[in-house]
């Protein structure tokens, strides 16, 4: 951009999210399809509102219901090349070609008609009839061409793929190979079974996600999401690089509401961004920073994404439980992003804000108290025990009744109560809009899961990764065959390999694929790798995720840092670069909390002493990274002190009491040498 030290108007935030999330491309459409889409949209809100509090239908019904509305809409929502979605081509029917009108129309039958024969499906099931077949076939092509359309090619290329292994069976290689299944048996599992399409990860979407993301409609349309930015500015903007450090802490707190880092990283970033390259951080540094703060929402509770209500399905245990693990992963992703901050700031001497650009906190919690109830109050009943739809629908009827006061209040009773209305149904019809990319993905990610079970593939998988680690760890050219003493036990390297490997295709899997699919593709073929070496299911499940939402900053497809780096105007592969550099925290703790598991808290065998070695060694050792990566502490450092510094980190996220004290003292040594040279004078602010 020309001019990146100027806010950015509401049309260029919303540019800029179409650019970067192929989610948000929408297409330009007549008056007629407007109202009907807007009307099916507020539907679809005011149906699963209307569930969440008084009761959800069986779960067939309810997914077919969710995914078949979800379908039509897609089809008249995207068009089938982002090139043309601002005009029609062909023949066209109310401005939509007619080739959407029968996928949309095909895609809403073939969705609602395993509803319909719900009753006779114990007879079909295995042995399914040829309607049963045509349209199972048809709303698996319904559902490549939708999430293509919303979310572009990786995850319909690996749903192909996957259902090409289950028919190819035969002709596969070494341990891959298996019978094979024909395509009637492929549609009847993945069509009329719970285990493929209308399987755990639609269910969650329809009966859990719609309604947080609606909540997170709701809570930004009071005001939450302005609050905690005015907040986080009042609290952390006078300190050195105030701004950057001002987009940490209000991504952490928008985090708890939104689970999105693309939308995360433009609504802040659109503030912070400018504010940062104005007070002489560098462009694509602003970005980075505005990209790893953003993608922590994925990582903060409450909401989490999808994730969390995910695991609640997958592991059979209460989401509170689920929650508290998430805290301490999740402060120290911030901690990491933020003592990186502190140091880069230290080093180019950049000043915070003046006290005349600083708002008041008092009287910023003054003035927004009232929108942060029902953020409270969706706390409050998920920690007591309460389900989590229930909990968002008292969250959702608290923001509406919070938007109503505020209305009132600002243009009385009549006018108030009007603006509310029309308020009201901007936002079901917004959240029920944000939901259709996630509904289509989780049916076609249902599809991958079908074929896992199906077939076995996530258990050869598993034995094919662990023996590779063991031949690594241990074997002829292993890696203790370099040693000229045994360090660590062939157990813990094969384990350390192991995790290696799954980060890395974690990563992977992530460039491209949302991190909702991302995280149930991966639990269905990597977590069972883990499970073989003994690791706890909710450890491995986290691990997992952490790795796949660090995609969303790891080059070549880091979306999240190229739409702040379209902010910043800066260059988006040296943004993602320097955004993985500082989300390094996360990529570091996963691996503490996996030979630690009472980093987690609620882990089997949670002690006390254990967590406090964890803790405190991650800290310390985040610090000692952060330190060498950026080469300043009190000042620059030596080249001696850049070397050991990295090691001491290592040695100190090792939960392990030796070595963490070991660690610390090299920590410590280089902070005493620092003090004793003193602080040089640092450079002018660019």
């Amino acid at each position: 951009m020309a001019d990146t030290e100027r806010q950015l108007t509401e049309e260029e935030i919303r540019k800029l999210e179409e650019e970067f999330d192929p989610e948000a491309r929408f297409r330009t459409v007549t008056r007629p399809v407007a109202l009907l889409c807007g009307a099916l949209l507020f539907l679809l809100s005011a149906y699963h509102f209307y569930t969440a509090g008084f009761g959800i239908p069986r779960a067939t019904t309810h997914r077919g219901m969710h995914m078949g509305v979800s379908l039509f809409l897609i089809f008249l929502s995207f068009a089938a090349f982002a090139r043309n979605r601002h005009n029609t081509g062909g023949f066209a029917l109310l401005g939509i070609p007619v080739i959407d009108w029968l996928f949309a129309l095909t895609g809403a039958v073939a969705a609602f008609y395993v509803p319909w024969i719900y009753d006779q499906l114990a007879f079909r099931v295995g042995n399914p009839l040829q309607i049963d077949i045509i349209m199972g076939t048809l709303l698996l092509v319904a559902l490549l061409e939708a999430v293509r359309r919303s979310m572009g090619w990786p995850l319909p290329v690996i749903a192909l793929i996957f259902v090409a292994y289950a028919y190819f069976g035969r002709s596969m290689p070494g341990i891959l190979v298996h019978p094979g299944a024909d395509w009637p048996t492929i549609i009847n599992h993945l069509y009329l079974t719970s285990q493929g399409i209308y399987g755990t990860a639609l269910g969650v979407i329809a009966t859990y996600v719609f309604h947080f993301v609606l909540f997170g409609v709701m809570a930004q349309r009071i005001g939450l999401g302005q609050l905690f930015i005015d907040l986080a500015t009042a609290l952390t903007g006078r300190f050195s690089g105030g701004p950057a450090k001002v987009s940490v802490v209000s991504s952490a707190m928008l985090g708890t509401i939104s689970g999105s880092s693309i939308a995360n990283a433009v609504t802040t970033g659109a503030l912070t961004i400018p504010a940062m390259v104005k007070i002489g951080f560098q462009r694509h540094f602003a970005a980075a920073v505005e990209a790893a703060s953003s993608t922590g929402g994925q990582i903060t509770p409450p909401v989490m994404g999808a994730v969390a209500f995910l695991m609640v399905e997958y592991l059979g245990i209460p989401l509170r439980t689920i929650l508290i693990a998430a805290i301490v992963p999740a402060f120290m992703h911030f901690f990491g992003v933020l003592v990186q901050v502190h140091l880069e700031a230290k080093r180019l001497g950049i000043r915070g804000l003046t006290k005349e650009e600083l708002p008041n906190a008092l009287k910023v919690l003054r003035e927004g108290w009232l929108s942060v109830l029902p953020l409270i109050l969706l706390v409050w009943m998920l920690m007591s025990g309460r389900t989590p739809f229930l909990s968002a629908f008292w969250a959702i009827t608290a923001c509406m009744v919070v938007y109503l006061i505020q209305r009132v209040m600002a243009s009385g009773l009549i006018d108030g109560a009007k603006e509310t209305a029309v308020g009201i149904a901007e936002g079901f019809i917004a959240g029920a809009r944000q939901s259709l990319s996630v509904t289509v993905a989780a049916a076609l990610v249902g599809v991958v899961i079908g074929i896992v079970t199906l077939t076995g593939v996530g258990f050869k998988i598993a034995f094919m990764v662990t023996s590779v680690a063991q031949d690594w760890a241990g074997g002829t050219y292993g890696f203790l065959g370099f040693l000229p003493f045994e360090l660590f036990s062939i157990e813990t390297l094969t384990l350390l390999f192991t995790l290696i490997m799954t980060a890395v295709v974690c990563v992977l899997m992530g460039c491209g694929v949302p991190t909702t699919a991302n995280y149930i593709i991966m639990v269905a073929v990597a977590a069972p790798v883990l499970g073989m070496l003994n690791v706890e299911p909710l450890v491995a499940h986290f691990f997992v995720f952490y790795f796949g939402v660090l995609a969303d900053v790891t080059p070549p497809v880091a979306l999240a840092a190229y739409a702040a780096a379209g902010i910043a105007g800066a260059n988006g592969f040296k943004a993602g670069n320097t955004a993985f550099r500082l989300s390094m925290g996360k990529a570091l703790v996963p691996f503490v909390f996996v030979f630690s598991p009472s980093l987690l808290i609620v882990t089997q065998g949670f002690t006390l002493p254990d967590f406090l070695l964890a803790f405190t060694g991650a800290v310390l050792g985040i610090v000692a990274l952060s330190v060498a990566i950026t080469n300043w502490m009190i000042g620059p450092l030596h080249w001696l002190e850049r070397v050991l510094l990295p090691i001491a980190a290592l040695m100190m996220i090792a939960p392990e009491l030796v070595s963490t004290l070991i660690g610390a003292a090299i920590l410590g040594a280089v902070a005493l040498r620092q003090t004793l040279a003193g602080r040089p004078a640092p450079p002018a602010a660019a």
